[in-house]
């Protein structure tokens, strides 16, 4: 019943001068006000910091083949090619950390269109699955291979924005044909832009088609680091242009060998079941190490690989924009604790004010009570009630104004947010403890008056 007293009572002292109490409070509004929509705000901004971050490959794994080595001399990264479309497959099948798997098989090839020609920084022949890791699936126009152009190997691309600028100069490429080393691709879609990547490298110079395609009819084997679109006569073995051929020799036989056309117009592709790399994504950037390790085990169970033997493969991880990630988040929201700290700071040290204003004015009440039996502590109690029930008031019209704030500018600068609740719960436990803080001081002030002084003070 004491604490029920004591609470009415100090309402009703806050109720004989609302516009002080109002003012009181206004330091604390527009503290705790500014801490919720700089919340909001900023977990908005990381949210799309880290999903801009992860859409160039935050939580991608890169699985590369191994390195082959003679007389103690390395080749590099890729020179054995050990990994195989089953890998991709089963990683697909037995990695539940693993989001999205896709095989990739590279070529480096000059692409002509009519009689405009270009030289693209990458050709991939990957799976539609390639599109959901890098975050590609919304296309800017047309649609993407599926499944079946894969199993067919048909001859249909996606194109990057570069490649669209250069060859076919404001035109839409859709339902337009390319010729990539003499072979006639389809043009099904074209990429959304991108831009430039981490390194400056333009991810929109680039070509995508079904890895069987690419693979079978277009490389025939392994990426080289060479132009394979500037290649000379003097390094080919056949060439279509027979006319620097002054003396043919006499090469007929019981079976006559296939002309040059006849072997460029029908292509007799090797068929090894081999992929460049394969790259992967796992469901969240935390469980990228539990990813690898489920990698790493697969692989060693499908290639054999004894304890103790050496991997025949590589993965990597984005760890670099991992910790960029981490870091961005982490400064941002000390930022703001540092921001709500000297915008409660303020409030505080204004209630504190008040507090003491409101101990001189009412010292005649103080010794009345304290004359007709109110001891210290229920003047104690009386004042921190009040100091309290200030603040948290003025939380309460913190939040709503601050929640207010975010949403308007969401609604007219498209900024994003996310509310929080646990920033809200916050907001009123910081409101409190400052009303008991900054509210402690004054109370104790009041309840160490002298009654007889008190009852004479004018």
């Amino acid at each position: 019943m004491k604490a029920y007293r004591s609470i009415l009572t100090a309402l009703k002292a806050l109720r004989r001068n609302p516009m002080r109490a109002m003012l009181t409070t206004l330091g604390i509004v527009i503290g705790i006000a500014a801490v919720i929509a700089m919340m909001e705000i900023g977990a908005g901004s990381a949210e799309a910091i880290k999903k801009s971050i992860s859409s160039m490959g935050a939580n991608v794994i890169l699985i590369l083949p191994g390195t082959a080595s003679s007389g103690g001399v390395s080749f590099g990264a890729g020179s054995v090619m050990t990994l195989t479309p089953k890998d991709c497959e089963a990683i697909a099948r037995e990695c539940p950390a693993i989001r999205n798997v896709a095989p990739i098989v590279r070529a480096r090839a000059q692409i002509v269109y009519g009689g405009r020609n270009w030289v693209p920084s990458s050709i991939s022949g990957t799976t539609p699955a390639f599109l959901a890791i890098r975050d590609w699936t919304d296309l800017a126009e047309g649609e993407s291979f599926s499944e079946r152009d894969i199993l067919n190997a048909n001859k249909v691309c996606l194109l990057g924005q570069t490649i669209v600028r250069e060859l076919f100069q404001g035109e839409s490429p859709i339902g337009k044909a390319i010729r990539l080393k003499n072979i006639s691709f389809k043009v099904i879609g074209v990429l959304s832009r991108k831009g430039a990547n981490m390194v400056g490298m333009d991810q929109d110079d680039t070509i995508l088609a079904p890895w069987t395609t690419i693979k079978y009819r277009v490389s025939g084997s392994t990426l080289g680091n060479v132009n394979q679109s500037s290649t000379s006569s003097s390094t080919s073995g056949t060439t279509v242009n027979t006319l620097s051929n002054l003396y043919p020799g006499d090469e007929s036989g019981l079976y006559p060998a296939t002309s040059d056309v006849q072997q460029a117009d029908n292509p007799m592709p090797v068929r090894f079941e081999t992929v460049d790399q394969i790259l992967a994504a796992a469901n969240s950037t935390e469980e990228i190490p539990m990813a690898i390790n489920q990698i790493t085990e697969l692989l060693h169970e499908r290639h054999h690989i004894r304890p103790g033997e050496d991997d025949d493969f590589n993965v990597r991880d984005m760890t670099e924009m991992s910790k960029t990630i981490s870091d961005t988040t982490a400064l941002m929201t000390k930022l703001l604790l540092c921001v709500a700290m000297i915008s409660l700071v303020v409030g505080g040290v204004g209630i504190m004010n008040i507090m003491l204003v409101s101990v001189t004015e009412r010292t005649r009440e103080i010794g009345l009570r304290m004359a007709v039996g109110a001891r210290g502590r229920d003047i104690l109690r009386q004042f921190l009630v009040e100091s309290v029930a200030l603040c948290l008031v003025g939380g309460a019209l913190g939040i709503l104004l601050g929640h207010g704030g975010s949403m308007l500018v969401r609604m007219l600068l498209h900024w994003p947010i996310k509310t929080s609740p646990m920033a809200i719960a916050a907001a009123v436990l910081v409101s409190g403890s400052v009303g008991i803080t900054f509210g402690f001081y004054p109370a104790w002030k009041a309840s160490r008056l002298n009654p007889i002084e008190a009852l004479r003070y004018e």
